[in-house]
């Protein structure tokens, strides 16, 4: 299986390490050509306004909405979950493909940054989850199932086919989210 791992711009390594320690193929994808290649996508960590800003100039973003509606798995995690989003407090949604609300950076600046263990639903072990001016949810949509909580807030969700955390599991070399992408793919 191809899984792609957008490579714009953040934890593009760190992606690909978990999808290939998983048997998947990582491909990175910086063009539409190289996102048609792949049965999967997971969309890093890093600066959102950057990867929106890239992903603007590459032509991704009308491809990577076009696979999303085709039914293509996703997970986002941290800058990931905020470009999946519909809303975005104080500023732009990119992709709008996952009915959320998130405000950026909600958990802090980077002195901030935070390891915590959290239940996500459906695993019998917690998973080590990194926080690093992580965006909060503030709203899901119907149908988005709150996946794990931190404080009574969602930290993970899913919808059909779309998953984001608002962690970074790939930090902490945690494969339960990216398995479950993985196993979207019919």
């Amino acid at each position: 299986m191809k899984a792609g791992v957008l490579a714009l711009q953040g934890d593009v390594r760190e992606h690909a390490a978990v999808l290939a320690d998983l048997g998947a193929s990582p491909v990175l994808v910086r063009t539409p050509d190289r996102l048609a290649e792949v049965d999967c996508l997971a969309i890093p960590g890093g600066e959102s306004t950057t990867m929106g800003r890239l992903a603007r100039r590459y032509g991704l973003v009308e491809p990577i909405r076009e696979r999303a509606r085709a039914g293509m798995p996703i997970l986002g995690t941290c800058a990931g979950m905020i470009v999946m989003a519909t809303e975005v407090v104080g500023g732009e949604p990119l992709l709008s493909i996952l009915d959320i609300t998130v405000a950026r950076n909600a958990y802090g600046r980077q002195v901030d940054s935070f390891e915590a263990d959290v239940a996500v639903r459906g695993e019998t072990e917690p998973l080590l989850a990194v926080f690093i001016r992580a965006p909060v949810v503030e709203d899901v949509g119907e149908g988005v199932e709150v996946l794990a909580e931190l404080g009574g807030r969602p930290v993970a969700v899913e919808r059909g086919h779309l998953v984001a955390a608002a962690f970074h599991p790939e930090l902490a070399g945690e494969t339960k989210l990216h398995r479950r992408l993985l196993e979207k793919v019919g």
